[in-house]
């Protein structure tokens, strides 16, 4: 029987619902009366139990009995005065809610067969159909995953999947024209180009045979831009606009990021111990451990399924952590979202408003994090009218891992082990749907691709497998990321061969195809290589922390094949050597335009003291340099106990901090440091790339980095590449990314790509492409956590330095290069007691967020060169220091090594004043109010 629980705030603890009003709140500000809005959980439990024994279940685990009122029903409820909105996830959406409700019911000794749940918001005011439709849509559900009804619920039995009969389907395609190879590949979601289709066709030509449908999936999967990044592979010829042959590349990447690193790791033995060959990069720590840092991108999954997609991004770029090496301890998360600004009127067919698609995606990573105990340490948002289809998210991950199990090896005989979360139909063709440009319908076409993760999974499995890592009992481990156990066991067996019994891997219901079962990106699941006499004591400890792990397979004894076996019957088989070196890479032309190849500012408003008012306030209030409070505040960043330097700093733990700082190791002083850049809003490609590595350098020197131990990712979202102008692009922020690595002598050690970021309109058929997006993620080592510093003013009477290229628009890498190695060296002799970066809104913005973070003063004089360049100018290699009383003399040896321009622009004061020429005065408290009250949802 199904019974029906309704949870709610009980009335007589609080008179309001705080979710229910932050309802009725977004409704009023889009001229929506709703009347008071209540809301309530609801669970819909199979049990074979009596109403007594649900109703005892009920008190006991589902409400509090000083803070909620439950009711439990056998029969529908009755519809109370009002209007009602019903949301219930669909089947088969995975609901980690729901799952610990069974596990829990069933320790009460409830024979429970299973718990769906829901959400009810009741509406005082009577609204009509329309508009329960509208705001049900926009405000409260994804109809992606999510059922929406405006009745309650209580069904008589749970809808279930359709068991399909098991029969091997095969793929037509020897023999079929360009045309139906282009229409396979797309009504196939397989997303490879016509050039690859003809390699597949002719590789079963040869073979004699068809493809069966898992061959081809595995073949998809594995040739995926999200998988194989194949443009960032390919070979170019480079040409300018007249046509000219410059240059040409055999491997993009290789001779342009790659190579660079390769070049630099020859004086960097020591502190590169692994790049670009694992899940995530690897530096040096201290004697005994090192430190590993990835940046994923989960951008299509976001766009239909924002709190999910952000969720499972973060979770599988901790995965990544997990997978390096032998498995490395996650101890820090980032993340950046772009998105379309939030006042956005209207949104195309088939697409989430940019507010929802924000609240969403920091939901989903503050709620996957936090139930982890991974700190979120650092971020940053970013709008653009550009990302309106096409919103961008970046989680990162920060891991621990001891010097001797960096490396790892797949051994023959070793037993296949699934370790984690079962598998389901949620995440199929995630791999290639992230390959593919998005349109209006994908949002139903690919549902399937939309992923829901378990936190609490994910975290009892972790510490399952780094007690089996320091006991030995495996020699390899990946996440299963993009293409499930395709891409994780064809990764790992890539030199070996693999083979699988499909039958084996534990589902989390019934249904599933062999092909579903092999290509599903369902979460919390890692593959191990165990060796046949660990095998036992790995699912003796798995079974002990209540971690399912199963035996599915054996690498190394088919001949370097892939054999896939389902209830003992072979339904594929292929080379490992073709999936993996079969894929053609031809040749692509790019066009590019050399104009730009030195720094430049991004504006130039050339304002002085007399027009700063208005503007430093509008600018401080700007969504892009606005306080982010209100998304960070959501974050446990102390969870841990090592967070040193904070998202927010200052006295009262309001003002920007540049970098975050973790202290991973109680009994070290050492410290990891980490930091980002980016700037989109800079249209020269070479131009854009080196800012954005100059502003995570500078964020890391801020708080007192030390340029000898830093490392960069790189992750590039670009729209579409197919044509040569925009594949030109591409090619100049490679080049710039190799020139500013060099240039620095800061190697690169991971990095990831994110192509085809743009939007068609199904029914317009307007092309929105975002603007060409390369975020650069720093870490570092610092000696002494104990010497870094922070943003805020420290003492009045100090004074305020402006160091700046002396040539903003034209600087070289080496002059900046200089110039943040001087205020490392000034910031370590202890002469620095705040510093801020030169960014987005310039110097007075710099020197506002300095005074807001403090609640101290600041008078500031504009010197005939601040007069020139403008209070509002944005500089590369620019910072805004806080120089203790008398020792100002100290700052010429060191900065006179480089051409920078260095110059007292102002002294710290005790009055919550900034003051500009003695003309302009601002009220901190003014300053902060602009500053934190835009987006403060």
């Amino acid at each position: 029987m199904i019974y029906r629980v309704d949870v709610q705030g009980c009335p007589d603890v609080s008179r309001t619902d705080p979710a229910g009003e932050g309802i009725r709140r977004q409704l009023a500000a889009a001229g929506i009366e709703s009347g008071e809005i209540k809301t309530r959980r609801i669970f819909l439990i199979d049990a074979e139990a009596s109403r007594e024994q649900i109703e005892s279940a009920t008190h006991k685990l589902l409400a509090d009995p000083v803070a909620d009122h439950a009711e439990v029903f056998d029969s529908p409820p009755a519809k109370s005065p009002g209007s009602l909105i019903e949301v219930h996830l669909k089947p088969g959406v995975m609901d980690p809610v729901a799952t610990s409700t069974e596990n829990a019911l069933r320790d009460l000794g409830i024979k429970v067969n299973e718990v769906r749940t829901g959400r009810a918001f009741h509406f005082g005011k009577s609204l009509d159909k329309t508009q329960l439709e509208s705001i049900a849509k926009r405000y409260l559900a994804n109809s992606v995953i999510e059922k929406i009804v405006f009745e309650p619920q209580l069904p008589k039995e749970f809808a279930h999947a359709h068991v399909a009969k098991f029969e091997i389907r095969h793929a037509k395609i020897r023999g079929l024209d360009d045309v139906a190879l282009q229409k396979l590949s797309r009504d196939g979601h397989l997303f490879l180009n016509l050039v690859e289709m003809k390699a597949v066709q002719k590789y079963f030509d040869d073979l004699g045979r068809e493809p069966t449908d898992i061959e081809l999936e595995t073949l998809a999967q594995t040739w995926s831009e999200h998988c194989v990044h194949k443009t960032l592979k390919s070979a170019v010829e480079v040409v300018d606009e007249s046509g000219k042959a410059l240059r040409r590349y055999k491997n993009l990447i290789k001779e342009t990021i790659f190579s660079s690193t390769m070049q630099l790791m020859k004086s960097k033995t020591d502190f590169c111990l692994s790049v670009f060959k694992d899940n995530a990069g690897v530096i040096a720590f201290d004697e005994t451990d090192a430190v590993c840092f990835k940046v994923e991108t989960h951008n299509r999954p976001s766009a239909i399924e924002p709190y999910g997609g952000a969720a499972t991004g973060i979770g599988g770029c901790i995965r990544d952590v997990l997978g390096t090496g032998l498995g490395a301890k996650p101890i820090a998360n980032t993340n950046v979202f772009c998105v379309a600004p939030p006042e956005t009127k209207s949104v195309p067919n088939g697409m989430i408003h940019p507010r929802r698609i924000l609240e969403q995606v920091v939901a989903g990573v503050r709620d996957y994090g936090n139930r982890m105990g991974i700190p979120t340490v650092n971020g940053a948002v970013y709008f653009h009218e550009n990302y309106i289809g096409n919103p961008l998210v970046f989680a990162g991950c920060v891991g621990i891992i001891p010097n001797s199990m960096i490396e790892k090896k797949v051994g023959h005989g070793d037993a296949i082990v699934v370790m984690g979360g079962r598998t389901g139909r949620d995440g199929i063709h995630g791999a290639t749907f992230s390959s593919a440009e998005l349109t209006s319908t994908h949002a139903d076409e690919f549902s399937h691709a939309v992923q829901i993760g378990n936190a609490i999974t994910q975290k009892k499995m972790m510490d399952v497998l780094l007690q089996a890592r320091d006991r030995g009992l495996y020699t390899a481990v990946t996440d299963c990321g993009a293409g499930g156990l395709s891409s994780a066991i064809g990764e790992m067996g890539g030199e070996i061969g693999a083979e699988v019994e499909l039958e084996k891997v534990p589902l989390k219901y019934a249904g599933l195809r062999y092909d579903e079962i092999w290509i599903s990106e369902a979460q919390e699941r890692m593959v191990l290589s165990v060796p046949t006499d660990k095998v036992n004591e790995l699912l003796k400890l798995s079974r002990s922390e209540d971690v399912e792990s199963t035996v599915i397979g054996t690498f190394g004894t088919t001949g370097e094949e892939l054999i896939l076996r389902y209830n003992g019957t072979e339904v594929g088989r292929m080379k490992m050597e073709f999936m993996h070196d079969g894929i053609p890479m031809p040749t692509r032309r790019a066009v590019v335009n050399e104009g730009g190849t030195g720094y430049q500012p991004v504006k130039n408003h050339g304002l002085v003291a007399h027009a700063t008012r208005d503007e430093l306030l509008g600018k401080l209030a700007h969504p892009n340099i606005a306080s982010k409070h209100w998304i960070i505040r959501q974050y446990d960043h102390e969870v841990q106990g090592g967070t040193v330097i904070k998202p927010l700093v200052g006295p009262l733990q309001i003002g920007p901090s540049d970098a975050s700082v973790i202290r991973p190791k109680a009994t070290s002083k050492k410290g990891v440091v980490v930091s980002g850049g980016m700037n989109p809003s800079i249209e020269d490609p070479y131009a854009m790339a080196l800012a954005s590595i100059d502003e995570a350098i500078r964020n890391a020197v801020c708080v007192g980095a030390k340029l000898d131990k830093l490392a960069i990712l790189d992750n590039f979202c670009w729209p579409g590449v197919h044509d040569e102008v925009s594949m030109g692009t591409l090619v100049r922020a490679c080049e710039a990314c190799r020139d500013g690595a060099l240039g620095y002598g800061i190697p690169f050690i991971s990095g990831k790509d994110s192509l085809h970021n743009q939007f068609t309109d199904s029914t317009t058929g307007k092309v929105t492409r975002i603007p060409n997006t390369l975020l650069i993620s720093a870490i570092g080592v610092i000696d002494d956590v104990s010497k870094c510093i922070t943003s805020p003013f420290k003492k009045p009477g100090n004074a305020v330095y402006r160091i700046v290229p002396r040539d903003p628009h034209g600087a070289s890498i080496v002059e900046c290069r200089e110039i943040h190695q001087a205020v490392s060296e000034l910031i370590a002799l202890g002469i620095v007691k705040a510093a801020h970066d030169i960014s987005d809104g310039g110097t007075i913005i710099a020197a506002a967020e300095m005074a807001i973070g403090s609640g101290l003063g600041v008078e500031l004089r504009a010197s005939t060169r601040m007069k020139e360049l403008g209070w509002f100018t944005e500089h590369s290699a620019g910072y805004l220091l806080e120089i203790e009383q008398g020792r100002a003399g100290e700052i010429a040896p060191l900065v006179s090594k480089s051409d920078a321009v260095y110059e007292r622009i102002g002294t710290v004061t005790e009055e919550a004043l900034l003051i500009v020429d003695g003309e302009v005065s601002v009220d901190i408290d003014e300053m902060t109010k602009a500053w934190r009250g835009t987006l403060d949802w």
